[in-house]
């Protein structure tokens, strides 16, 4: 039995992972002499974090995932109401973020080290709450769901593919994957690095 649901919330994580490292580069680069670029492709990496990760795969994982792993892994309460808490607060932090970033935008310089502190601390945050379901969660599940549960999961995560892939990307997320991947930086793009601020 293939565990597709697994596979699938590994390269999403991978693809939020590489977003989130993106950011932290761009950060450190800053805006240089091309603040339009940099501010587009910022508000766009942030969209993407609460577009799909907020909104379609954070309530897969808890509808869907974690009721079966509970059924079987009680023993696992804890760490998904920690999971649970994370997810409840993961919106409401990336609105925080967004509106940080555009503050910086708009007011300038005094309020980019406010932008700057809170995304390091949400990366940090959200790179560990993915950790955390990949050691703890996902082994688990791939011991001990069933069939019938597999079934299950992998028809919910396949049915909204992630928007910064290349396979069976919905149409609608063709202006954010360009705007993301052509103008950002590696990890996440192919665009060009941006210069020392």
């Amino acid at each position: 039995m293939t565990h597709d649901t697994t596979q699938s919330i590994r390269e999403q994580h991978s693809s939020l992972a590489a977003v989130l490292r993106s950011l932290t580069m761009m950060i450190a680069h800053g805006p240089a002499d091309e603040p339009d670029r940099f501010f587009d492709v910022m508000r766009a990496m942030l969209f993407y974090i609460d577009e799909f990760p907020e909104r379609l795969h954070h309530p897969r994982e808890s509808n869907v995932l974690f009721p079966r792993v509970l059924k079987v892994a009680p023993q696992l309460m804890n760490v998904i109401e920690a999971l649970e808490h994370d997810h409840l607060a993961g919106e409401q932090r990336v609105r925080d973020l967004q509106h940080l970033l555009l503050a910086w935008e708009l007011l300038g310089e005094s309020r980019r080290q406010a932008f700057e502190q809170a995304a390091a601390q949400y990366v940090r945050f959200y790179l560990d709450h993915m950790r955390v379901e990949e050691t703890e969660v996902l082994p688990l599940a791939r011991q001990l769901l069933s069939p019938e549960d597999w079934a299950q999961l992998n028809a919910a995560f396949d049915a909204d593919p992630d928007p910064l892939t290349t396979v069976n990307r919905q149409p609608i997320y063709d202006r954010l994957f360009s705007r993301i991947v052509l103008a950002a930086p590696s990890p996440v793009g192919v665009g060009p690095a941006f210069g020392r601020a």
